[in-house]
């Protein structure tokens, strides 16, 4: 805070202060009147706390503030009658200067920091108050109409998805294995496309279409045993694929994957 030293029409000197922070019209603070009385703050402070202690005033309100390093620190805030104690105890001679000071903030209350009144009468004062309104109600219209927008593609979304989600929580908890036909049904292609496909993707092999070692690993496949008799090799086994619910998901996924490959080469 800065303080200007003026001179009234009876050649005492008086206080104007330019800038007081933290300081309300029912309280002045510690910082107010150290600036006022030209003392230390830290010694205004010990006299409130001494004057409180002894109970010649009411305990003061304590407040933050940030100094002139930037560092957090503390500074009191005391009512009128109060002030005037502190201030008779540090300086009698400055009660004058605190009088005025008193003054100013009173008259500060008293008076609004807008006339409302004189900018309704103004036209000028008017056009830019409504027209400032107005930017503020299309924006805010603006800003409605986008999350509108918003609102409505995260519901498109959500119905676009809602059918391989379902299709994802029907088949990935449960323990039920698929035959390739059975499978092929559910993707949406027939069982010698999709057996075709599972050979080029390496799930089964090449010659017998029984299922390889890595796609059981990854728990996308399971091997079903049948024995039955040939008859030049008599008794013989066979390994015959069956797809699980994690496999069937796998497979949906790079299926339709896919598709959208093939759709992007006929577009070229």
């Amino acid at each position: 805070m800065h303080a200007q030293i003026q001179q009234d029409n009876t050649g005492q000197v008086a206080t104007r202060f330019n800038n007081y922070e933290n300081v309300s019209r029912t309280t002045m603070s510690s910082r107010d009147m150290a600036e006022l009385v030209g003392l230390r703050h830290d010694n205004v402070k010990r006299t409130i706390d001494s004057l409180a202690l002894k109970g010649v005033i009411g305990s003061p309100q304590i407040e933050e503030y940030l100094d002139s390093l930037r560092r957090p620190a503390k500074q009191y805030l005391v009512g009128k009658r109060d002030s005037f104690i502190v201030v008779a105890q540090l300086c009698p001679e400055f009660t004058a200067r605190l009088v005025d000071r008193w003054q100013e903030l009173e008259d500060q209350t008293a008076k609004p920091s807008f006339d409302y009144v004189a900018a309704l009468n103004d036209p000028r004062t008017l056009l830019a108050l409504l027209t400032d309104n107005v930017k503020k109600v299309v924006a805010l219209e603006a800003d409605n109409t986008e999350l509108s927008h918003e609102n409505l593609m995260l519901e498109q979304k959500v119905a676009a998805d809602a059918p391989k989600t379902a299709f994802f929580d029907a088949v990935t908890v449960t323990h039920e294995t698929y035959s390739v036909a059975e499978a092929a049904k559910l993707i949406g292609t027939g069982q010698n496309r999709l057996m075709a496909f599972l050979r080029q993707r390496r799930w089964v092999t090449l010659r017998k279409n029984e299922p390889m070692q890595g796609p059981i690993e990854s728990g996308y496949l399971t091997a079903k045993l049948s024995t039955f008799e040939h008859p030049e090799n008599g008794k013989t086994t066979v390994s015959t694929p069956r797809v699980t619910g994690k496999g069937l998901t796998k497979l949906q996924a790079l299926w339709a994957r896919r598709d959208a490959d093939l759709l992007n080469k006929e577009g070229k």
